[in-house]
């Protein structure tokens, strides 16, 4: 007989880890929402990109391409790299737990800044290995720090540039050095989610840092910028034996149809597309200068938002936000990660921000 039990057996490791926390959406009172809790993109995707969607949809039938070749082949024209440099994945997270599980084994270490990409621990643990969280100093990552945090049993360094949730960055010289300093056999991966953000000509592209390092690959998402966080698509950039690896590791047909397609049409529609990245950065400026006239601590940021200090005030803070339909993503102790929306969603937030910053 089969012996009696109260549920099948699962993971032990499944006990201790928190599920993954999307930004929450609220309603005010008088039935307004405005969500800047989730870093996605105002605006909605380009009319050629929803067309070329619309005519995807008509083929749901029929499984994607496995190897999304042409779209593989416009990437690697793009970043001016070879075909064999370039995989897709289910969003950049989607990538990255494929690097984790090409990487975990027991003992297996991955080194990454704190705080940082809310998913890194949560993905490290489900593939099995150690991570080892490096605070971050002024806002932003500790190289030297995360240097002497690596040991033999070190598979993967995180540098997530500009940083989730504080928008800071490193620049090309420290970086440069640093990658110049990490063991041969570690990968590094350089997570730009936010690359296209950003306007500081001392924060380094990714791929031409990678070009002659066949330990550094990059991790980009056509979730902010391009518009299409619903689809999940992201791509890394690397050396073929990463690459492989990765490839490896992908779900069959992970990277459905419509990601595709609307990948495929992003791309063709770049100029259009960076206009609209353009006013998001307008309004990055403007929302952060706002904020340090008005006495907040904001350090400079390269993303899509910006990440207001509270210490012990971000819960009170995120809570006076939602009375009036607003939505912020507080981190408790810390402070709130807040996207940056429309002009007119930005001007709402601000004037929470402001009321709130004379009773502190």
């Amino acid at each position: 007989m089969v012996s009696e039990s109260k549920s099948p057996y699962l993971r032990s490791v499944l006990e201790s880890i928190p599920a993954y926390k999307p930004g929450k959406k609220v309603i005010g009172p008088d039935g307004r929402s405005i969500k800047l809790s989730s870093n996605e993109s105002p605006y909605g995707p380009l009319p050629s990109v929803r067309e070329a969607i619309a005519r995807a949809a008509a083929e749901l039938h029929r499984y994607p391409d496995p190897g999304a070749t042409e779209l593989t082949a416009a990437l690697a024209r793009r970043s001016d790299v070879p075909e064999d440099h370039i995989a897709l994945g289910a969003g950049s997270v989607g990538l990255l737990q494929q690097l984790l599980e090409a990487v975990g084994e027991p003992g297996a270490e991955v080194v990454y800044a704190w705080r940082s990409f809310e998913a890194y621990p949560l993905l490290a643990e489900l593939a099995g290995v150690t991570s080892v969280r490096v605070p971050l100093r002024d806002e932003t990552h500790d190289l030297d720090a995360i240097l002497d945090a690596i040991t033999e049993n070190t598979r993967m360094v995180l540098v997530c540039n500009p940083n989730n949730p504080t928008g800071t960055t490193v620049r090309e010289a420290e970086l440069t050095a640093f990658l110049d300093r990490v063991p041969d056999h570690v990968l590094v991966i350089l997570d730009e989610a936010y690359r296209e953000y950003v306007r500081d000509p001392r924060v380094p592209d990714g791929v031409t840092l990678y070009r002659d390092r066949p330990n550094v690959a990059v991790l980009r998402t056509f979730s902010k910028a391009y518009g299409l966080a619903a689809v999940r698509l992201g791509f890394l950039v690397g050396h073929p034996p990463v690459v492989a690896a990765v490839r490896k590791t992908l779900v069959p047909f992970a990277v459905n149809h419509l990601a595709q397609a609307a990948g495929i049409a992003s791309l063709s529609a770049e100029d259009e597309l960076l206009e609209r990245v353009a006013a998001t950065v307008a309004e990055r400026t403007r929302v952060r200068d706002a904020l340090i006239a008005a006495g907040w601590t904001v350090p400079p940021t390269e993303a899509n938002f910006v990440w207001v200090r509270l210490d012990e005030d971000t819960l009170d803070f995120a809570a006076e936000c939602a009375k009036v339909g607003v939505s912020v993503r507080p981190f408790d102790g810390e402070g709130a990660r807040v996207s940056l929306g429309t002009p007119e969603e930005n001007d709402v937030f601000l004037s929470v921000a402001l009321e709130y910053g004379k009773r502190r």
